[in-house]
Formats: structure tokens, sequence, C-alpha cells
């Protein structure tokens, strides 16, 4: 009894910081915002020694031909880019579809999309304003978005973030409760699936070499694809000055081969190369604070030993994690 209303005040305190903060950036102008962005970026750099670490360190290992101060100077700019993008996604889901056509440069698609009828799947990642690829429809005729989210634990912040989120005009689908309608979304019209594919993916993920070392990768973007019979692309979100970005499809990833669905682990080890392409392209452009390579599970040593066999093993499913 004594711990509930500590519990609703501390949320309740949570909620209103997050509606005053969400409102003060929406009435500002973007460019503002962009510059105010990579000004919480520095500072973040100076006081958040975590995970500026975590960054050099994954820099480092990714780039062995860089030196110290290249490293360090991509480093920098990387946490500037996370401010300046997490402060513009939050300007930019209030604005309209005219403004957006104005900062998003555009969509480029692969050909086979611009004839394509049905849904297709879209491996998405942490690349600049990444909230923006819920506004690809705006480029591509009778096109819809959608993708899924985990909840949060605190109701009201949860729920003040989805309804952020739907102001693009996209679905969004609770990946643990809502399945059932996104299968139905996926089969009524021409839908984009984006699918996070770029961060650590729990136990059972499959393990595959991500930029030189092995980590554990989300076979979502896969399993949908096979699930819904979709073609299967990556979409990246590249800055391309301040407060102005692009979206690139790449080139359709196979998932079947004569007739028959590929094994998910080589539709996956496709996706991380090019993940790894667009990286290479703009190194300060994706999210490297985040731990992407840990130590694997026992489930992921064992299923490796397998493959390295070459022995039949299950497919896996970790599109819950």
């Amino acid at each position: 009894r004594l711990c509930a209303p500590d519990l609703f005040s501390v949320n309740t305190l949570l909620y209103l910081v997050a509606r005053v903060l969400i409102g003060c950036i929406q009435c500002l102008p973007l460019r503002l915002v962009a510059l105010l962005g990579r000004l919480g970026g520095t500072l973040g750099w100076i006081i958040d020694r975590r995970h500026r670490n975590a960054a050099v360190e994954n820099i480092q290992a990714s780039f062995p031909d860089r030196t110290a101060t290249e490293v360090l100077a991509i480093a920098k700019e990387n946490f500037k880019r996370i401010g300046e993008n997490y402060a513009c996604a939050v300007k930019t889901a209030s604005m309209t579809d005219e403004q957006v056509r104005k900062v998003l440069g555009g969509v480029h698609v692969d050909r086979y999309l611009d004839n394509e009828t049905r849904s297709w799947v879209a491996a998405v990642g942490h690349f600049g304003n990444f909230e923006l690829y819920a506004r690809s429809h705006l480029f591509i005729p009778d096109i819809h978005s959608a993708t899924t989210y985990r909840g949060l634990r605190q109701p009201a912040l949860d729920k003040l973030l989805l309804h952020l989120r739907r102001q693009s005009g996209g679905d969004f689908f609770e990946r643990r409760k809502e399945g059932s309608l996104l299968k139905e979304r996926m089969r009524d019209g021409k839908v984009i699936l984006g699918l996070l594919a770029d961060q650590h993916a729990g136990n059972r993920g499959e393990w595959l070499p991500f930029l030189g070392r092995e980590c554990s990768t989300s076979a979502a973007p896969a399993v949908f694809a096979l699930r819904y019979d979709c073609p299967l692309h990556t979409a990246i979100c590249y800055r391309v000055g301040l407060a102005r970005w692009e979206i690139e499809f790449g080139e359709e990833i196979p998932t079947k081969s004569d007739g028959k669905p590929r094994p998910i682990t080589e539709i996956c080890r496709d996706m991380n190369a090019a993940l790894e392409e667009a990286i290479r392209r703009d190194p300060a452009n994706w999210f490297w604070v985040h731990r992407r390579w840990k130590n694997p599970s026992k489930f992921q040593i064992e299923r490796a030993k397998q493959i390295a066999k070459g022995e039949a093993v299950e497919e896996t499913d970790n599109t819950q994690e």
C-alpha cells in the first residue's frame, strides 16, 4: 500500500516531463531542433563515459585500419548524430506530409518495387532519423507503412510514445500481443513491413558475423518474408545534411532458391552484408553505442557447432525476443 502511490508518482512525473519536453521540441523550427540535438549529443559524449567507451571500442574493432584519431572523430560525430536524430524524430513526427517531403529528399527504391503489387518486408536499422521509415509511403504510390514494437513497462509513457509514432500515418503492432492483427494487415493490402535487424537478438538469435565479429542476429525479417511470401529488402536512412535525409531500399535479398525456402541462416548472412555496406558508407550514421557483440548463449554455441559440422539444424523463430 505504501509503495503504490510512490510508484504512481514517479511514472506520472516521467510522463509529465516527457509531455513538456515533446511539446517544446515540436514548437521549434526543425533546423534549430537539429542543432540543439547535436549540442545534446556533444554533452552526452562528455558525461556519458559508459556509452562513449562502447562506441569507441565498437568502432575500433569494426575498423581496425582506422587510426585512433579517426576512430575518435567518428565516435564524436556519432554522438552528435544520435542527439540530432532523436530530437528531430520528435519534431518530424508532428510535421505534415508536405513538410516531411521537404526534408526527406526522397525514397530510392529498386525497380522491382515500383511494379510490385503485394506487400514486402524491409530489414531496417538505426541509421539516421530512423522514425522516417514510417513515411516511406509518401514517395511510393499505393503503399502503407507498418512495423512492430515492444511496449514499455510504464503504461502512460508507452501510450505517449505510441501516439507520437502514429502521427506518421503508419501502423504499429505490439509484437507480443498483436500478431494476429499484423497478419491480417499484411494480407489485406500492399504494405511495407519494417523490422529492426541491427540489434543484439537475444539468446536464440542466429549466431553470425557482423562487421568481422560473431553476434546474435535477428531472424525476424527473414521469418516474416517467408511467412507471408514477401520479397525482402534492406532500407537505410542516410543523413545528407543538417536535418535532411534520404531513404534507400536495397536490392532484393533472395528468400527462395529453385522455388524452395533458403535456410534462415543464409538469408540473415545476406541481410547482415547489406547492413554492413551501409555502415561502411557512412560510419557515423549508425548506432555504435549499442552493445551488439555479446557472448554466445549455450544454444548458439551448440547450433554453431552443428552448422560447422554440416548437420541439419532446426530453423529458429526469434521474432518475439
